[in-house]
């Protein structure tokens, strides 16, 4: 492996924004690379003013546009980009949630605010995006509470399907609170034009990511929250209607923490988080055989570290995306990119 380079494309405290948080990435048919995150206007916390910001680099991650803001919703809150492209339309269609400016995560669950999920497209590699159009009632239950989509990339189903990885809490009945964090999917069979709820997976799991496996087998990871610093997996044969039991997977350690699964190419994955009990040591792992096994193939920052997104760029870079500082995981959003020959 020889790591090629690290830049920062989104440093907090700069442009008008307090604190850049939740990165994704997304690599185009045509090479474009699609590097999206949560502007957080006023403050560090997850709700408030909070826009999406984009980058875009030409060159396979070597260099980018200036950042722009490509959805802002006043003074509400919309986050958690989830994008995904249609191979067939060239369509990109980019999943978010949104809430009220002060829809606090407490409030949400205990069924005082809401929280609904937006979808917008663009049909010039990221350039023009489309307004966000409201999809809540098609993949959101009457009594779930809190929703968040991804947060990171989804991905298209060799089938043509788009899937979109998810969580959910419900609220528990004649109480005003909600019960575990639960990941789900959502999917669309019409090139994003309808979305539809897959399966629920176990409960004690929120964010979440996606990958096809070479035999048609979906592969989720997951957050857990099952006290054992260990992420959650589950498997789905259907194409997402309905999943396996959940097993942790005792080589992935983490810090209770979001995390990025990517397929490489060569018929192997890619898996980033903070690899350890606590939010540093950014890390990115191989499996040859499914996730069945990992080992390490780069480490990018021993430091503060948290959230990450992974793509494969069109000449073959692995790049990722991620939360990293001194002295903090939030102080800027980092580009790693490196060579796996």
């Amino acid at each position: 492996m020889r790591l090629l380079q690290q830049m920062e494309l989104f440093v907090s405290g700069r442009d008008g924004y307090h604190t850049y948080r939740i990165p994704s990435l997304l690599v185009t048919r045509s090479g474009t690379v699609l590097a999206f995150c949560e502007a957080r206007k006023n403050g560090g916390g997850d709700a408030g003013d909070i826009d999406i910001a984009l980058r875009r680099s030409f060159d396979h991650g070597s260099t980018w546009e200036p950042y722009r803001i490509i959805a802002d919703l006043g003074a509400d809150t919309i986050g958690n980009p989830c994008p995904v492209q249609d191979r067939n339309t060239g369509t990109i269609w980019l999943v978010l949630c949104r809430n009220a400016e002060d829809g606090h995560e407490k409030d949400i669950l205990a069924g005082k605010t809401a929280r609904g999920v937006l979808v917008m497209k663009s049909e010039d590699d990221g350039e023009t995006w489309s307004e966000p159009k409201d999809i809540t009632a098609a993949v959101k239950r009457p009594e779930w509470t809190w929703y968040a989509t991804g947060p990171c990339h989804a991905i298209q189903l060799k089938s043509g399907r788009l899937i979109v990885p998810c969580n959910h809490a419900a609220l528990q009945p004649g109480e005003e609170r909600s019960g575990p964090y639960t990941a789900h999917a959502i999917y669309s069979d019409d090139h994003g034009e309808s979305w539809q709820l897959g399966g629920i997976i176990g409960e004690h799991t929120n964010e979440c990511v996606l990958a096809e496996l070479p035999d048609g087998t979906l592969y989720m990871n997951m957050r857990s929250y099952h006290g054992r610093n260990r992420r959650a997996v589950a498997t789905s044969k259907d194409g997402g209607l309905t999943w396996s039991e959940i097993t942790l997977d005792k080589a992935l350690v983490e810090p209770v923490c979001q995390a990025s699964v990517v397929e490489d190419g060569q018929g192997g994955l890619l898996f980033s988080n903070p690899a350890s009990a606590l939010r540093e040591n950014m890390t990115v792992r191989a499996s040859r055989d499914g996730g069945r096994t990992w080992a390490v193939e780069q480490e990018l920052h021993a430091g503060p570290a948290a959230y990450s997104d992974l793509a494969v760029a069109g000449n073959g870079a692995v790049l990722c995306l991620y939360e990293c500082g001194e002295q903090r995981p939030y102080e800027r959003i980092t580009l790693a990119r490196y060579s796996r020959v």
